[in-house]
């Protein structure tokens, strides 16, 4: 049931590397190179090193008052929306990017939704003077456009993707297909738990950063090593995975995962995959797919650019199909209002992604005594306009 993979990147029936040919050796190459580059001592060192002196780490973790009494227990947010680039995405690029320079690759691509991980890699491509060029649909350059000017800012190409819906899982798949017409030079910098081995590995191991430090800054604030409750959203799965990674065999803790409900899950605009999906690949991977009966892959719709994936990596849908993890489906009206609420209860505007993991609080039953951590996942600045564009559905905090 844990965070391991087997040898050929399964996790249960989940997981696995089904790529066209052409990609068949780059890939086989980084399975081959990923242990042992971040096994290394070197390794280990450098990205500590800029964790600390670059990222802004330890991240910290907060003890949310006025959302404690309001939801009963004692809430502490771990706040990676605190670190460099304003989201967690940069623990994972500043480990590939050490890992392109040790496999001797010079050019750089990376997908991207919501911008967050697109920004995190222009950001490491700048600081080791490496090319980068990122994929975005064309509906997210328009929604998330502060985001697509700061990676052209630290010097990336912006390539807007015109296929499909024109979001995440269209980015995937130009990048996909860039990586096939350039398999020498260029590495793939992957930004979520999916895709095909090993990279759900590489990007849950970069992340368990996260859980790492909630074990011993609750130890320091509340005089134990582990909470009650866990939460984090769920869109491909890097935030979760690195807030659950050090306690997915601890039965002791409980874990709630949010994904992107859209309008519901018993409608056609929806990105619930694990409410939704059914068995079948995606990007590479097997996993939970949002599919029509003959196999195509369904569009996936969230007011949220970076859940907006029709999969889910296979370590969660492993989870999941287990019943280690609890998945609530979040609807577009209940984050907004989520993001409203933190806002104006404790001053912190969150990402959407994130604000999908405070509306799941609504959800839960706890006594005083619980503790729980939820992992502000990035911060809202990118998001303020679609805030506001939405407040309606805010509610009361919504009232101007």
């Amino acid at each position: 049931m844990g965070n391991q993979p087997d040898e050929n990147g399964f996790y249960g029936s989940f997981g696995g590397a089904y790529v066209p040919e052409i990609l068949y050796k780059c890939v086989t190459d980084l399975q081959q190179a990923y242990l042992p580059i971040i096994e290394s001592e070197s390794f280990k060192k450098e990205y500590h090193q800029l964790l600390k002196d670059y990222v802004g780490r330890p991240s910290p973790l907060y003890h949310a008052r006025r959302m404690s009494e309001k939801y009963g227990c004692r809430l502490y947010l771990k706040r990676e929306d605190l670190n460099h680039t304003g989201a967690h995405k940069i623990n994972n690029t500043i480990g590939q990017i050490l890992m392109a320079r040790q496999m001797g690759k010079t050019r750089v691509i990376a997908e991207t939704g919501a911008g967050q991980h697109g920004v995190a890699t222009a950001t490491v491509c700048a600081l080791m003077g490496m090319q980068c060029e990122i994929f975005m649909g064309a509906t997210d350059v328009e929604r998330q456009h502060v985001n697509v000017e700061r990676m052209r800012m630290l010097g990336a190409t912006v390539h807007p993707v015109t296929t499909g819906n024109m979001t995440l899982s269209d980015a995937c798949s130009q990048a996909i297909r860039d990586w096939c017409s350039h398999p020498q030079d260029t590495f793939y910098i992957v930004g979520s738990t999916m895709g095909p081995h090993p990279y759900p590995d590489i990007v849950a191991r970069m992340q368990s950063v996260i859980s790492e430090e909630i074990k011993w800054q609750l130890q320091e604030q509340v005089g134990r090593d582990y909470p009650d409750y866990l939460v984090a959203c769920v869109g491909g799965g890097s935030n979760a995975a690195g807030t659950i990674y050090h306690y997915i065999e601890d039965e002791r803790v409980g874990i709630y995962l949010a994904e992107a409900g859209g309008h519901g899950i018993d409608t056609d605009y929806t990105a619930a995959t694990m409410h939704c999906g059914t068995e079948g690949i995606i990007h590479g991977s097997r996993t939970l797919v949002m599919q029509t009966d003959d196999g195509q892959i369904k569009e996936a719709f969230t007011i949220s650019a970076g859940l907006d994936y029709p999969g889910i990596g296979p370590m969660h849908a492993q989870l999941a199909r287990s019943g280690r993890t609890n998945i609530l489906a979040i609807n577009d009206d209940e984050a907004i209002y989520a993001g409203y609420e933190l806002t104006r209860m404790e001053g912190i505007i969150p990402a959407i992604e994130s604000a999908h993991a405070v509306a799941a609080l609504a959800k839960m039953k706890f006594e005083p005594d619980d503790v729980v951590v939820l992992t502000v996942s990035g911060r809202g600045d990118k998001d303020v306009e679609t805030f506001l564009k939405n407040k309606a559905l805010a509610g009361e905090y919504g009232e101007f």
